[in-house]
């Protein structure tokens, strides 16, 4: 489907994909208002996801065999452990004590949380004296701002534009305001515990894929891995049988939401607008991610948003487009007339496209 759109389709598919993980964290916030417990929204998000990646990977593989090792399957698991269980259960949990447009803030944090992980492990190379490697220390630096004053300073609170949502929560009207200050820097705490295990997470799957290069499968099996993992998560942190229950409510549609247009559609797609367009022009829609929060939280919850968000926000998509302008001017003086890249050019690429790629995050 995707082989025959025209010129303009990217553009298309790539603001869907933002406006798709805006929902997520709209959706997500939602359920929560109406007191679901945040580990078994997950769990449930990752069963519906398998459902629909098993037969889906299965159907792209047909017949050909590409087996996974005793010692793949181990690192698949310990990979997933760290990136969708540990990290997604600490977004859900952040989301909850915080609001969703602060979570899908955090969606900006992950291209400079990725390239820091990348420079210790030596994957990524800075130069200070030069314009590119300044743009990129600076942009880690505005990052660190954003995150500190979103964390430490609340401001005024910004009302809602609108008072009558389309999801009349009333919990998610007043959550905001009735929150603490310590509740609300412990939720950043567990934000800031999230975007920096996604940044392993994008480190550890490049490494992964140079060994074994599907990344449908390696997907497929990470959903499937983590389905469990947040099972057994699920049930050592709730044990009563009523919260497990799910009717034809918002809980029902979030996690049908998550599990198929996040999970099944969104992610694949944007797999197809980097194999277009590159990683560079995915990187620069996620800003569209935070502004279809911000309109769909007056929408939809009600749900108003402090002045500290709204500038460490600001700081947070500067800092992102810092790091790409300086990674951007790299690529442009990079030599051409070689037949194949450096190797820590290739490693690097490997890394910006896992880095985009976002897979069963969100």
């Amino acid at each position: 489907m995707f082989l025959k759109m025209g010129s303009k389709k990217p553009y298309i598919v790539a603001i869907f994909i933002q406006i798709t993980f805006a929902g997520m964290s709209l959706m997500s916030k939602a359920a929560f208002a109406t007191g679901m417990n945040t580990y078994i929204f997950l769990f449930y998000r990752q069963a519906a996801g398998s459902v629909i990646l098993v037969p889906l990977t299965l159907l792209l593989k047909g017949k050909e065999k590409r087996p996974l090792s005793l010692k793949q399957l181990c690192q698949i698991f310990a990979i997933s452990l760290i990136g969708i269980t540990l990290a997604m259960n600490a977004y859900g949990v952040a989301v909850d004590y915080t609001s969703a447009t602060l979570g899908a803030a955090a969606f900006n944090c992950l291209p400079v949380t990725t390239f820091f992980f990348a420079i210790l492990l030596r994957m990524e190379k800075v130069e200070i004296k030069k314009a590119a490697g300044i743009a990129k220390v600076a942009g880690m630096m505005i990052c660190m701002g954003g995150a500190a004053i979103i964390a430490f300073y609340k401001g005024p609170y910004l009302k809602p534009i609108i008072s009558h949502p389309l999801f009349h929560l009333e919990d998610s009207k007043s959550d905001i305001l009735s929150t603490s200050q310590r509740t609300w820097m412990l939720g950043c705490f567990f934000l800031l515990v999230a975007t920096v295990t996604w940044g392993i997470w994008f480190v550890l799957q490049a490494r992964f894929l140079k060994g074994y290069p599907h990344p449908v499968e390696f997907m497929c099996a990470q959903t499937v891995m983590s389905a469990a993992q947040c099972f057994v998560v699920a049930i050592i942190m709730e044990r009563d049988p009523s919260q497990w229950k799910l009717g034809w409510n918002v809980r029902l549609y979030a996690v049908l939401y998550c599990g198929v247009m996040v999970i099944g559609i969104a992610n694949n797609a944007q797999c197809w607008v980097i194999k277009e367009k590159g990683p560079v022009f995915q990187a620069s829609m996620m800003p569209l991610n935070l502004v279809a929060t911000i309109i769909g939280s007056q929408l939809f919850l009600a749900e108003g948003i402090y002045l500290g968000s709204v500038i460490g926000a600001i700081l947070l998509v500067t800092s992102l487009y810092s790091v790409l302008w300086g990674k951007s001017k790299e690529l442009a003086v990079a030599p051409t007339n070689q037949d194949q890249p450096p190797p820590q050019q290739k490693e690097t690429e490997v890394l910006t496209n896992r880095t985009e790629v976002n897979s069963t995050l969100v």
